[in-house]
C-alpha cells in the first residue's frame, strides 16, 4: 500500500510539473516578413525568438513582441558558443539594452541599408535575431 501511495504522489507530482513547464500555448503570435503596408513582426516566447530570422525592405522598421511573461533584453549582437558578443554593426539601428517585460512590443529601426544584422536578448543565451535587409 505504501508502494502504491508513493507511486500515486510521484505520478502527481510529474503531472503538476509538466503542466506548469507546458505554458498556456498563448505564445508564438505569427510573425510576418515585410508586406506592404505593414510593420514586419517577430514575437518572442519564453527564452526564444519564435522566428530566429526575418527580411525586410531596406528602411523599414521592426516590431518586437513579447508574448510570455519573461523579461527580455535586447541589444545589438549575438550569442556565438554560449557567449555574448555585444557588436553595433554599420548601417544597423543602435538597440541598447532595450527592455521588455510581459506584453511588451517596441518597435526597433528604421534599418536604412541593406545588409545583415544581428539582435539578441543579453538574459537569455543563445536567444538570436537574424535581421536581414533588402
Amino acid at each position: 500500500m505504501k508502494k502504491f501511495a508513493l507511486s500515486f504522489v510521484i505520478l502527481s507530482l510529474v503531472a503538476v510539473l509538466l503542466a506548469a513547464c507546458g505554458g498556456s500555448g498563448s505564445c508564438g503570435g505569427s510573425s510576418s516578413g515585410s508586406s506592404s503596408g505593414s510593420t514586419p513582426t517577430v514575437h518572442m516566447c519564453g527564452n526564444n525568438f519564435v522566428q530566429s530570422s526575418i527580411t525586410i525592405s531596406k528602411g523599414q522598421s521592426l516590431t518586437l513582441v513579447d508574448d510570455a511573461s519573461a523579461a527580455h533584453t535586447i541589444a545589438n549582437g549575438s550569442w556565438v558558443n554560449g557567449s555574448a558578443q555585444p557588436r553595433q554593426e554599420p548601417g544597423a539601428p543602435v538597440v541598447n539594452n532595450l527592455q521588455f517585460n510581459s506584453n511588451d512590443s517596441h518597435m526597433i529601426g528604421p534599418f536604412p541599408t541593406a545588409g545583415t544584422y544581428h539582435l539578441y536578448c543579453t538574459v537569455h543565451p543563445g536567444m538570436n535575431l537574424t535581421v536581414i535587409v533588402h
